[in-house]
């Protein structure tokens, strides 16, 4: 199921010297990567009769299986497994390997059942893994008739991640709103180079009628008319908050595909109308940008390095990251530079954390490397769930998932008297208070962070 594997994925797995099986004799490198980041396989087991009805026995029998997979995989290939209660990591051929297994049984009794709130949950997963297989069995075949889709995808999801979207756009929606491209091309033809797949890309954010036209993607081109009835329908009714309120559309983008016609998969609850509309200003501006580099050059102080680099000053606070820390540090496009706003705290990097391993060359010495190997550890995202946490209801956050050092913090305008009469959050703190917290919350990863606006009371 990984990105990787249908040529979307911005900086596809590369092999990591401790991560082969035992017995495999490679010259390791000087340096290893701290962390490993897993690629997802999914099993889709045989129906049988012999499995048991109950879906807290069916999540166990799920385990069981996985573990007896780990165990199979150590005993005669030499993998390295860990196992969880959800899924086993292997370790072998130089990557990681998550292995999840998909049942269709709980699927059917969250069908039959209406589905109670434990088994909503356990197949849930099911489901999730489904559409994901669903998904990426679409795309790669859809790689397959335009070669040109997988590298406008990748250039697509930088400029998300480098404005910092990554919170709002998932990659599976973005793939979507690229394959829309090349499958309604008019009046164009299909793109035939990334920079003008990328360009289309960006005037489609921007121009395009999100609020009263669904996006409907038909990657296999065989939608009837029931279907394109059915999506009508579903987003009517997605739309009847429109009547309501105009400023809260959920969900502000409806992506319509042969798996999901209700647009539940992607965007269902992100991005909303105020998120969607500075997508779409971005968008614009990068449009403009890219145009006239492309009829005139680069000349003067706007080049196409502009096209990724984010202003800092649009956001409330901003906070940087030591990116020393990063988990992959060599992903980082631009270092932040901050020469405006009010450092509210400075912080020094943690001794704890290091990106990159000193490997040696006795078998000892790398087996102790070995057990050190962090398997999806991404100090980012751990940051960021420790922030949300915190701050459920004060900030939102924005980031970019392939490697930033900076996050930018805009304040939460909902709800805020609630909050005031509540006194749970930073809105009845004040302001440099709750962003020293937030500092402390990152220590040793926080490098600094800046006050822009004070939030209105």
């Amino acid at each position: 199921l990984h990105v990787a594997l249908r040529h979307t994925s911005v900086f596809p797995p590369q092999p990591h010297p401790l991560a082969y099986e035992k017995g495999v004799n490679k010259k390791p490198s000087k340096l290893a990567s701290t962390s490993i980041q897993s690629i997802d396989v999914m099993i889709q087991l045989e129906g049988s009769g012999n499995w048991p009805v109950d879906h807290v026995t069916i999540e166990k029998t799920k385990s069981a299986f996985l573990l007896k997979i780990g165990e199979s995989l150590e005993e005669h290939s030499g993998a390295l497994c860990i196992a969880t209660e959800d899924e086993v990591n292997v370790l072998m051929s130089g990557y990681s390997f998550c292995l999840r297994i998909m049942h269709e049984k709980g699927l059917n009794m969250l069908r039959n059942q209406g589905g109670s709130d434990k088994i909503k949950g356990t197949s849930s997963v099911d489901k999730e893994l489904l559409i994901r297989s669903q998904h990426s069995s679409m795309i790669n075949g859809l790689h397959g008739r335009y070669p040109t889709y997988g590298p406008v995808v990748r250039l697509a999801k930088r400029w998300v991640a480098a404005h910092l979207f990554s919170s709002f756009l998932a990659e599976e929606a973005i793939e979507l709103i690229v394959a829309y491209l090349f499958l309604k091309p008019f009046p164009f033809r299909a793109p035939c180079s990334r920079v003008t797949g990328f360009l289309r890309f960006l005037r489609m954010l921007s121009n395009y009628d999100w609020a009263f036209t669904p996006l409907i993607v038909d990657i296999n081109e065989d939608f009837t008319l029931e279907d394109e009835k059915e999506i009508d329908e579903n987003f009517m009714l997605s739309r009847k908050s429109y009547e309501e309120n105009a400023q809260n559309i959920e969900p502000a983008v409806f992506l319509a595909a042969p798996y999901d016609k209700a647009s539940e998969a992607w965007t269902r609850y992100s991005p909303n109308r105020s998120v969607l509309k500075r997508i779409s200003s971005y968008a614009q501006s990068s449009a403009d940008l890219l145009t006239n580099l492309i009829l005139h050059g680069a000349d003067g102080p706007y080049t196409w390095e502009c096209l990724f680099r984010t202003p800092m000053n649009t956001y409330d606070a901003v906070v940087l990251l030591h990116h020393n820390k990063l988990s992959n540090p060599q992903h980082l496009l631009f270092p932040a530079e901050m020469n405006c706003g009010k450092q509210v705290i400075r912080g020094k990097a943690s001794k704890d954390f290091q990106p990159y391993m000193i490997l040696g060359g006795g078998v000892q010495s790398l087996e102790d490397a070995r057990n050190k190997v962090m398997v999806n550890f991404d100090p980012t995202r751990c940051f960021l769930e420790d922030l949300k946490r915190e701050f459920p209801n004060t900030f939102i956050v924005w980031y970019d998932s392939l490697g930033g050092d900076v996050i930018g913090l805009t304040w939460e305008k909902k709800d805020s008297r609630k909050r005031s009469r509540d006194g749970e959050d930073a809105s009845c703190m004040d302001t440099t208070a709750a962003l020293k917290r937030v500092g402390e919350v990152g220590k040793g990863f926080v490098k600094s962070v800046h006050l822009f606006k004070v939030p209105r009371r």
